[in-house]
């Protein structure tokens, strides 16, 4: 028998589909001027009106890259053909040309790319190994001050990261740990833990006891049991709670700008550092926003089947 369905449905459906691709458009759409911003010219980066259509270049990743001292000078074609290929990259429009005084150099940027990288990825595996594991002693086994003990780890994220900076950067000097990968990696993990602790134990409630009981049964040890039953069923709320631990120690701002300042610096503090004294470099910043971005959309998108698997984790029941 066919559904039937109401003059208001038959309205709201179209209404709701209209609104569903505005918003994604609205949300979309800073995405897209960041990344097109990145390959745009820098004479047409900021135009008024916008410049939607554009030729792409590279020079903005290649300033963003490279470290030189640049001065605009008349070109000629001959000029032009005997100049080395970074050179070209920078070419303008066959009118002038960007000169390097000397050979290039790496900038700051990749160093900083990596200290990212380096920070995020190894705080994020101690902050899901940690709280995995805590969240299965919560979840199968009693204990006396249970809800206190996780009300206490829930308190941490209680106050804004800027509320503590300074305190920890106190503390930080005073130990030897400003400016340093490890310094970073021990706050990002203390700071993500809660979220892996509350987030991992609603997981690890959802996997029935019995599983466990069984392999008990059949010989296996409790760690036997834990790491052959129980994290292949919570490998769902694993990659989850991976995914947005990443995303927030990729992101942090406050604590890598006041703890840090060139050998552990990542690049949420750096890449706004581009702007400088005079004229801003947008498209630089840009290209550095985009190239930015980019790990954590292949990080997520790696892990997008775990991802739409957790809306429906609970679904097993006993």
């Amino acid at each position: 028998m066919a559904a039937v369905t109401s003059r208001g449905e038959r309205i709201g459906r179209p209404i709701a589909i209209v609104a569903i691709i505005l918003a994604t458009i609205v949300f979309l759409a800073p995405i897209y001027w960041i990344a097109s911003t990145a390959f745009k010219p820098r004479a047409v980066a900021t135009s008024v009106p916008p410049t939607v259509v554009f030729t792409p270049e590279v020079t903005p990743f290649v300033k963003l890259m490279t470290r030189r001292v640049q001065l605009k000078e008349p070109v000629t074609p001959e000029v032009y053909e005997a100049a080395p290929w970074w050179e070209k990259l920078i070419y303008d429009g066959g009118e002038r040309v960007l000169k390097v005084n000397g050979e290039p150099q790496l900038s700051q940027y990749p160093n900083r790319f990596m200290n990212s990288l380096i920070v995020a990825i190894v705080s994020t595996a101690l902050a899901v190994g940690m709280g995995t594991i805590t969240a299965y002693g919560f979840s199968r086994f009693k204990m006396k001050g249970e809800g206190d003990l996780l009300f206490f780890i829930l308190s941490t994220r209680m106050l804004p990261p800027i509320v503590v900076a300074i305190p920890m950067f106190l503390m930080y000097r005073q130990v030897g740990l400003t400016d340093t990968h490890v310094g970073l990696i021990i706050l990002y993990t203390a700071f993500n833990l809660s979220f892996s602790v509350w987030l991992m134990k609603g997981f690890m409630d959802e996997i029935p006891k019995e599983y466990e009981e069984a392999a008990l049964v059949d010989g296996y040890t409790r760690m036997q049991a834990f790491f052959k039953i129980v994290l292949p069923e919570a490998a769902t709320g694993i990659a989850a709670t991976a995914v947005f631990c990443f995303i927030t120690a990729w992101n942090e701002y406050a604590f890598a700008l006041i703890m840090t300042n060139r050998r552990a610096q990542t690049a949420p503090p750096f890449i706004p550092s581009q702007i400088g004294s005079g004229l801003p470099e947008w498209t630089v910043i840009a290209a550095g926003t985009f190239l930015f971005l980019l790990p954590v959309a292949i990080f997520t998108f790696m892990l997008r089947n775990h991802l739409l698997r957790g809306v429906t984790f609970g679904a097993i029941r006993k």
